[in-house]
């Protein structure tokens, strides 16, 4: 498609380009379209591209290999006719953040079950996408960041730090405003983020990605999961 193409396609219609884009290859691993969206502001039709918040996050059920909900944020990517951003290299910040959760809850005995759809990790990307907009820095793979305390507050969980990988299945697409990389947070425990914070290199996280995936290759975060170091 040409520049003149696009402009004339989208700059008077309502279509979202870059979000039809996304939604087209979340079809080809979720043919059903079945997720719940959340929209962090109020309404799609009145997103602002200026706030530095996401338009939302939809929610996916996984199976297999075992059941999680699989997270994916919009808004990190330009979503909306840009004329600028046509043929960019990257769209926007060049990212969506993706999460897969194993969900639970707590129940009066203080013991954790699985429950519902996990609205804290929706705003736990929220934050992480404000953080991006307010001070210009962007995450990339192999990047780890403490979060000061557990990654649910007023939940009993020794996860209190992310690492960032690639989504193993989505990986990036293309879109007409560039390249988008699905960009997957994984919990980790306290005694793992100081394991990273000893020697912070390359090398370490990869190490302990690697310990990671062994048992869990989507690297689902849960709540529950003790340490592999």
């Amino acid at each position: 498609m040409t520049k003149e193409e696009y402009i004339k396609k989208y700059k008077d219609n309502a279509d979202a380009p870059g979000r039809s884009a996304i939604d087209a290859y979340l079809k080809e691993f979720y043919p059903k379209m079945d997720f719940r969206h959340y929209p962090i502001q109020e309404e799609d039709e009145f997103y602002d591209a200026n706030q530095n918040n996401l338009q939302g996050v939809s929610i996916f059920d996984v199976e297999e290999p075992i059941k999680h909900r699989h997270l994916i944020s919009y808004g990190l990517s330009e979503l909306y006719f840009n004329e600028k951003a046509f043929g960019q290299k990257f769209s926007k910040w060049g990212f969506e953040l993706t999460f897969r959760v194993l969900p639970f809850e707590q129940d009066e005995d203080n013991k954790n079950k699985t429950f519902g759809d996990p609205i804290w990790a929706t705003q736990v990307m929220n934050n992480l996408a404000q953080f991006v907009n307010q001070t210009q820095h962007w995450f990339m793979p192999n990047q780890f960041l403490p979060v000061n305390g557990p990654i649910r507050l007023e939940c009993d969980t020794d996860i209190t730090g992310l690492i960032f990988v690639e989504d193993p299945i989505l990986e990036t697409i293309e879109t007409l405003h560039g390249n988008v990389q699905f960009l997957q947070i994984v919990g980790i425990t306290s005694k793992e983020l100081e394991f990273l914070l000893e020697e912070p290199n390359l090398e370490r996280l990869k190490e302990l990605e690697q310990k990671l995936r062994t048992n869990n290759p989507l690297l689902i975060t849960d709540l529950n999961r003790k340490s592999v170091i």
